[in-house]
């Protein structure tokens, strides 16, 4: 394999990028390191998908559920080795790595690929085509909602500002002109999604109406919503439930 301008193209189920894969995944960082220097080029490669859409390196370790063995390593790798952090996974409107990281509250492997480059406000394909951290609220992952603010990203609309409990910057679009209800009840509905009850008291007073649900909520109420794991909890219990933890009452006796 040798590098050019146009990313080589590999069958998912191919040999090298099954090898590929399965040394990001594992964290396997020598071997990983071993097949970028045998194969220029590999850092950028697309990983083949259905619908002609593709995966990069980059994506593989931000993706969904994350978390993976040296993860923040593994990007630094692979962005040492020529990765693009920015990279889409299809032509056109899509998701680049920082999108992936974004969906699962991945926060080192986010920070990592800040540090490295990646664009935090490339527009996407999901969450309102917007940017990561309209991902990043949209799923709950406020971990990487809070380090892409920190980090400079925009926080433009009300939904966005009411999931980040940013009473100031609610006050200032407010007063810049009355938003439409629809948008009113979506930040309330935000507001109590983020667990922000200052924020939920700022807007339901405004004219927000508590029972609304937007609708991208299925069915999910703002009572409902608020007692919602967020995303880094809900793949915790999750793990914790693959390590066989039992509850309180059903664990043995210490």
């Amino acid at each position: 394999m040798t590098g050019s301008a146009t990313p080589v193209t590999l069958a998912a189920e191919g040999p090298l990028a099954v090898q590929l894969t399965a040394a990001i995944e594992s964290g396997a960082l020598h071997r990983l390191s071993m097949l970028l220097d045998e194969h220029p080029g590999l850092a950028n490669a697309r990983i083949a998908a259905r619908r002609k859409t593709w995966r990069t390196p980059l994506h593989v370790v931000a993706h969904w559920p994350g978390y993976y063995p040296n993860g923040p390593a593994v990007v630094r790798l692979l962005i040492d080795a020529g990765a693009d952090p920015s990279a889409r996974s299809a032509e056109g409107p899509s998701e680049t790595p920082l999108h992936s990281a974004a969906s699962n509250d991945d926060v080192d492997v986010a920070a990592a690929l800040i540090d490295g480059g990646a664009d935090i406000e490339a527009a996407g394909a999901s969450i309102a085509g917007g940017s990561p951290l309209n991902n990043a609220v949209g799923y709950g992952c406020w971990h990487v909602a809070r380090l892409l603010v920190a980090r400079g990203a925009a926080v433009g609309e009300l939904w966005l500002a009411a999931a980040l409990g940013m009473n100031e910057q609610i006050e200032a679009l407010l007063d810049a002109g009355p938003p439409s209800q629809e948008s009113l009840d979506e930040a309330f509905w935000q507001a109590c999604h983020g667990g922000q009850l200052r924020t939920a008291q700022l807007l339901l007073a405004r004219g927000a109406r508590i029972d609304a649900t937007p609708g991208y909520s299925s069915g999910q109420s703002s009572l409902d919503i608020a007692a919602h794991l967020d995303e880094r909890r809900s793949q915790l219990v999750r793990w914790l439930g693959e390590q066989e933890a039992k509850p309180a009452t059903q664990a043995s006796p210490s």
